[in-house]
């Protein structure tokens, strides 16, 4: 088929690529000039695994384009849309991309064409899309939300749990399910508002299930238990499954912390109050200030200490710092008055612009950790947990401490070296929790 993708960010931008392997031609509309140079270069702008070789080897066999602009004339069986929709100040989403991608639309669809929403937008939108740009007018309408995990968005798009298909008709259903040929996962199909809230739904329990765990493991720090084992139980109860059971600093990336103060925002706007995802949205901020109090009590207080922080990426495997936790605890530490060295093995580049400005970025971690009074691992690279520690403590100044935001450094081996350990939820070797 012939389809156009409007948006080359995360979700545009691996749709593209991997529905032009599957042997569709694709033409991607990017607005932004430095990233569509790039792009047509096949230089891949965004750091996800398997991405860069696909998007060189489409360009190459000519399966993918990229152009600037939706064309005066549309013809094409299948327009996705995937630009962002982010929060407003409100927790609203932000729909104005949206909004111009459709006036656009309006004005140049000559013939019969499917429109597939993509970006994450709120229950009812994609009725009162139709209504205020396609009335009279040859333009099917599918809701179809991605549920791609970035550091794996490759991998997701041809082994995903599910396909969700929100449509009005049978015949737009099968056309929409042509975008994937070879993929036969379950199919659901639905109504418009309901494929929109699947994807809320799912993404609010998810960040749900990670502040249930944050809670368990405070009380853990309080009682003496050891959330690993906690959570190794809990999560062996097929009810419960072990995924999103890891304690630590926090969810943040460009969908959990958006989705779930946009589902509160509407709830509250349609005369429902939400209680859990409010509490969800609560302990996840908490976590935050969580571990700035763990330093604080580990070094006896922030003001001139030097603290390095492991990871500014929101989770391994990309370069997104969207609503990073460590973004958060950076601003807060120096405010407190910390000497902040960064280390990000992808990240720096992006973070940049929205970190202190008296902060030091630093890619390597023996380097970074030079003088370091206090370690905080806030990024679980596999550079940072295999890292040579032994070197680490060598470099660094008394009292030698590690705070584990994520719960994956080895503690046993951290003591042995003489390191003052503190996980999440973490018993501690010594007799005395500092973490309390």
């Amino acid at each position: 088929m012939n389809v156009i993708v409007v948006g080359a960010g995360y979700v545009g931008l691996v749709a593209s690529c991997c529905m032009a392997q599957d042997g569709h031609q694709v033409t991607c509309i990017e607005n932004n000039r430095e990233k569509l140079d790039m792009l047509k270069k096949g230089i891949c702008p965004i750091y996800e695994k398997g991405l860069q070789d696909i998007l060189m080897d489409s360009l190459v066999k000519g399966w993918l384009s990229f152009k600037a602009e939706l064309p005066d004339v549309l013809q094409g069986d299948i327009i996705i849309v995937a630009v962002s929709t982010p929060s407003s100040p409100s927790g609203a989403t932000d729909l104005s991309s949206i909004h111009e991608v459709m006036a656009r639309l309006s004005e140049t669809v000559q013939g019969p064409v499917v429109v597939v929403m993509k970006s994450t937008v709120p229950p009812g939108t994609g009725r009162m899309l139709k209504a205020n740009y396609f009335v009279g007018k040859p333009v099917s309408y599918v809701s179809s939300p991605e549920f791609l995990r970035e550091g794996q968005a490759v991998f997701d798009w041809y082994n995903p749990s599910r396909i969700v298909i929100g449509t009005e008709d049978a015949a737009t259903a099968s056309l929409a399910r042509r975008l994937y040929p070879d993929i036969d996962v379950p199919v659901v199909i639905t109504d418009i508002s309901s494929a929109e809230m699947i994807k809320y739904a799912s993404n609010a329990f998810l960040a749900t299930k990670i502040s249930f765990v944050n809670e368990v493991a405070n009380f853990c720090e309080l009682i003496d238990a050891d959330i690993d084992d906690v959570a190794l139980g809990m999560g062996l109860d097929g009810r419960i499954g072990p995924h999103f059971l890891k304690a630590g600093a926090g969810y943040g990336g460009s969908c959990f912390p958006k989705d779930a103060r946009a589902l509160d925002y509407y709830c509250m706007n349609t005369g429902y109050d939400f209680q859990l995802i409010k509490s969800c949205i609560e302990v996840n901020t908490q976590q935050r200030l969580l571990i700035v109090q763990k330093l604080r009590r580990m070094l006896g207080g922030i003001d001139g200490k030097k603290i390095t922080l492991l990871g500014l990426a929101f989770k391994p495997g990309t370069d997104d710092v969207r609503e990073s936790p460590a973004i958060g605890i950076a601003h807060l530490l120096s405010k407190e008055g910390a000497r902040l060295t960064v280390c990000d093995p992808v990240a720096l580049d992006k973070a940049g612009s929205q970190l202190p400005d008296n902060i030091v970025l630093n890619h390597d971690i023996i380097a970074a950790s030079r003088g370091a009074q206090a370690i905080c691992l806030l990024t679980e690279w596999p550079q940072f947990i295999h890292a040579d520690w032994k070197s680490i403590r060598d470099y660094m100044s008394a009292p030698y401490v590690v705070v584990d935001g994520r719960n994956s450094l080895d503690r046993q081996k951290l003591d042995l070296l003489g390191f003052m350990y503190c996980g999440v939820g973490r018993k501690l070797s010594s007799p005395v929790s500092l973490c309390q």
